[in-house]
């Protein structure tokens, strides 16, 4: 959705009338997640894309439809290999999606509400109507406790009240899910299909060290949809100019500015400073946080001397294997740019799980299962 934020939130100014093709379910291997979205508008301009171009062109008729008055519907594809030059997924999964319009003036608001909210970075979830007995299509925009009203409903309290308690949960998490309830809410019940899509704040990237790799870090971060901030004691180096696409740029001993900023579960943090006198305190401040990922430039011998210092400064070997050290994967990298994409690399393959060895050596599924949604 982020990726074409800025053109929806055009159209619903614009009182444009649009459809949307969002992904809310996948199976088997599949080339986009569930909360992908692709658009259409009343004039016929697509933006984005939810299958990498295997079944936009049969969504496209679908949204056509519903622009001409059609109610929402969830459509599936899916298709074996061997019949692979179908209308389906090449990749042989099955992928479900729910196209609905927003034609009239009101429909319209409340997108463009809905979208307002994603734009800000406030933490939002969107519950909609999949099947059963509840009205198709109905939908739910809540919002944290105290961060503002919840709008819509699905048509009972009971539901409204189990599927908000769930999307604040889901939320809180940054996960996207289909849920299943009674008419009324009931747990345990598959009456009623809800599909909750979170939209969580995007996540934040720490770098450390302003030096050139940490622009290229800080580069290819903004490009992966982190919110970066660039930190650095030395004001000569800790400059806007030499950091044009970070969203902040701190100067401040970095321990102390990590000890007073917002880490949470998917906080990425890069320490590319290589300094023992910014390393130590920096990564014991690291290790008592939550954040995901924690790499650290440096040759080996380095690596063996910062350990030494940190055990010395009373660092454990649970925390220690917390390290990604020497950053990065092996790509056989040379310049900064090289080096941030391995950066990028590593980090990609925690948060998923992959090997990291490549694809033509492995068999199975391409598409990793699990791991954290709704983050872009």
């Amino acid at each position: 959705m982020r990726d074409i934020l800025p053109d929806l939130r055009a159209r619903c100014r614009d009182g444009v009338p649009v459809a949307l093709a969002t992904v809310v379910a996948v199976h088997g291997s599949a080339p986009r997640d569930p909360g992908a979205v692709m658009a259409v508008d009343a004039a016929g301009a697509v933006l984005g894309s939810v299958s990498g171009g295997c079944v936009e062109g049969d969504l496209y008729e679908v949204a056509r439809e519903a622009l001409a008055g059609a109610g929402p519907r969830v459509v599936a594809y899916g298709i074996s290999d061997d019949e692979a030059f179908g209308v389906g997924l090449t990749c042989g999964g099955t992928i479900e999606v729910l196209v609905r319009a927003y034609v009239s003036a009101a429909e319209r608001a409340d997108l463009g509400a809905l979208l307002d909210l994603i734009a800000a970075d406030r933490p939002v979830a969107e519950a909609t109507v999949l099947s059963g007995p509840a009205e198709a299509g109905a939908r739910r925009v809540v919002r944290p406790t105290g961060d503002g009203p919840t709008v819509g409903t699905l048509g009972s309290g009971g539901l409204d009240a189990a599927v908000t308690d769930d999307a604040r949960g889901l939320l809180s998490q940054g996960h996207t899910a289909i849920q299943w309830y009674g008419a009324h809410g009931e747990r345990r019940m598959q009456e009623v299909a809800v599909f909750i899509r979170t939209y969580a704040p995007p996540p934040r990237m720490l770098v450390f060290g302003a030096i050139d790799h940490a622009a290229a870090t800080a580069r290819i971060g903004s490009f992966l949809g982190y919110r970066v901030t660039v930190c650095d004691a030395r004001p000569a180096f800790a400059t806007r100019e030499r950091f044009p696409t970070a969203d902040e740029v701190v100067r401040a001993w970095p321990h102390t500015y990590l000890e007073s900023t917002e880490v949470d579960a998917r906080t990425v943090i890069c320490v590319l400073t290589h300094d023992p006198k910014f390393d130590v305190p920096l990564l014991l401040a690291a290790l008592r946080t939550p954040a995901a990922y924690i790499g650290v430039m440096g040759s080996r011998r380095t690596h063996h001397d910062r350990l030494a210092r940190l055990r010395g400064a009373g660092a454990d070997e649970a925390a220690l294997s917390r390290l990604a050290s020497p950053v990065g994967l092996d790509l056989g990298a040379r310049t900064p740019q090289e080096t941030a994409v391995s950066i990028a690399a590593e980090i990609i393959q925690h948060r998923w799980g992959g090997t990291g060895r490549p694809l033509g050596e492995l068999t199975g599924t391409i598409h990793h299962p699990g791991g954290p949604t709704g983050t872009r």
